[in-house]
């Protein structure tokens, strides 16, 4: 049997929105890799709103119990209202090897799409504002733009408020 091709530049998440049929825009930029402020560099690189920018982090709300937040790069997580939103005492940000390990992606490529353990997410609302929102698309040096809606149909997600 022949074995699949990939595309070239195929990520799990850009395989996921394609295999749902959902419409999204590939924007790739040139990444540095002394750069360490991953949201930052995007905005820089590819001149994207950054209201519109979301950054994916994963949390810690309990032994061996990840979660994910995504908020606008503009902006930081606020953990009190990620634990408030999915019902937990308390949510912290995760070790970047589990992390890793547990998305299937690095730090600073984390998608909320197409992750190795699909994890209960959270997505700020006001991702709602926008027709189009970025997240990661999987790499660093790619961000994918969909509508809010589709990311939180795909990743099972609930928005609320969760950054400040």
């Amino acid at each position: 049997m022949a074995k699949k091709q990939k595309k070239p530049g195929g990520t799990p998440a850009t395989d996921a929105l394609t295999a749902a049929g959902v419409r999204f825009t590939p924007v790739e930029y040139g990444h540095h890799a002394e750069a360490t402020d991953f949201g930052a560099e995007v905005i820089r690189q590819t001149g994207l709103d950054p209201a519109s920018v979301f950054k994916t982090l994963v949390v810690s709300i309990g032994p061996r119990r990840l979660a994910v937040g995504v908020v606008p790069v503009s902006g930081r997580l606020d953990l009190k209202a990620m634990a408030a939103a999915l019902g937990v005492k308390k949510a912290e940000m995760a070790d970047p090897q589990a992390a890793e390990r547990s998305s299937g992606y690095v730090v600073g490529g984390v998608s909320p799409l197409g992750q190795r353990t699909p994890l209960p997410t959270v997505i700020d609302a006001s991702a709602q504002d926008h027709d189009r929102v970025y997240v990661s698309g999987g790499k660093r040096g790619l961000q994918l733009g969909l509508a809010p809606d589709d990311l939180a149909r795909l990743t099972s997600a609930r928005f609320a408020p969760i950054a400040r």
